[in-house]
């Protein structure tokens, strides 16, 4: 046990002393100075005690006001996630993934490449595809007039006029009278300069039309464009 000090005459004072030895002063009226605190110490406690409260409200401040506020869902571009996932469109020199197509699928997948490229004038991305198109087109189980014309469409597309001709010969061996046939010679001999094979299609063509219209195959009303503006170059005056 520590001394203590009288509280009247601050004589020191044996821990178990219960009157003070010099001034006679009750010990239970004395105070402690191991326990006691002067009021002095107790506004330094107070303090503190405040500046710790002051610090701790300043830090929780500053983490709450640092903490990320979370994103609200806009509702308007919730269907933009799966177009992103896909990525970017593949750059137009970038052959299509053809793998795992059927032979017709690549045939048609690669045409309508080759077409879309010639729309723009890219006789580089025609010159390329245009060999993997035919050689899907030789690939077919089956082959239609439909596949044949667009098979002499490619051969048109690269200047093999004989090639593109011995398909018309094909597709008039098939369906005699057909019109695609007469379009395909039309071109042919437009790319070649032979007025004589050029007006014998345009002839051949406005004989067979009303008939073969008339038939509607289903060939007919997928190109119809391209049957009337040839259809309009053969009745044109000499």
């Amino acid at each position: 046990m520590a001394s203590r000090g009288c509280a009247r005459c601050r004589a020191e004072l044996s821990a178990q002393a219960r009157f003070c030895h010099r001034c006679g002063q009750a010990v239970s009226s004395a105070t402690d100075s191991t326990t006691s605190v002067a009021p002095s110490d107790r506004k330094v406690w107070i303090g503190a005690g405040a500046l710790c409260v002051l610090l701790v409200a300043g830090i929780a401040y500053q983490v709450s006001s640092s903490t990320p506020e979370q994103a609200t869902p806009n509702m308007a571009n919730a269907g933009s996630s799966s177009a992103s996932a896909a990525g970017p469109p593949a750059p137009s020199g970038q052959a299509p993934d053809i793998s795992a197509m059927s032979p017709r699928e690549r045939f048609d997948r690669l045409f309508n490449r080759i077409m879309q490229a010639a729309e723009r004038k890219d006789s580089a991305e025609i010159e390329r595809f245009t060999p993997m198109a035919l050689g899907a087109y030789h690939q077919l189980d089956t082959v239609d007039i439909d596949a044949r014309y667009h098979a002499a469409v490619l051969q048109l597309q690269t200047r093999n006029l004989a090639a593109a001709k011995a398909l018309a010969d094909t597709i008039l061996v098939e369906s005699p009278g057909h019109l695609f046939a007469y379009v395909i010679r039309g071109e042919a001999a437009g790319r070649s300069r032979d007025s004589r094979l050029l007006a014998q299609s345009h002839r051949d063509f406005l004989t067979n039309y009303s008939r073969e219209l008339a038939a509607r195959r289903l060939e007919y009303l997928e190109h119809q464009p391209v049957l009337e503006e040839f259809k309009r170059e053969a009745e044109k005056p000499n």
